[in-house]
C-alpha cells in the first residue's frame, strides 16, 4: 500500500469518526430533549385533569345557582300575589273603617 491510500484511509476513517460524533451527539441531544418533552407532556395532562375537575366543579354550582335562583324568583312570585292579597284586604279594611267613622 502506498503512502497516499494509506492516508486516504486514515482521512476516510477519521471523517467517519468526526460524523459517528456527531450523530452520537445529536443522539444525545434529541434523548435530553425526548425527556424533556415527556416531562412537560406529563405536567400538561396534570395541568388538562385539574381543568377538568374545576370545570366539572363550576359547572355543578352553575347549575346549583340556577336553581336557588329559579327557587327565588318563585318566591319573589309568591311574595308578590301575598303582598297584592294583604293590600286589598288593608284597602278593604280601611273602606270599613271610613264607613264607620261616617257613622
Amino acid at each position: 500500500m502506498s503512502i497516499e491510500v494509506l492516508e486516504e484511509s486514515a482521512d476516510t476513517l477519521a471523517s467517519l469518526e468526526h460524523r459517528i460524533g456527531r450523530v452520537l451527539e445529536l443522539l444525545s441531544t434529541l434523548r435530553t430533549e425526548n425527556q424533556s418533552l415527556k416531562e412537560q407532556l406529563a405536567g400538561a395532562r396534570l395541568e388538562h385533569e385539574e381543568a377538568t375537575k374545576q370545570l366539572a366543579t363550576g359547572r355543578q354550582e352553575l347549575t346549583a345557582a340556577r336553581e336557588q335562583a329559579k327557587s327565588a324568583a318563585r318566591e319573589l312570585d309568591e311574595l308578590r300575589v301575598e303582598r297584592k292579597q294583604v293590600k286589598t284586604r288593608i284597602e278593604k279594611l280601611l273602606g270599613q273603617m271610613d264607613l264607620l267613622s261616617d257613622v
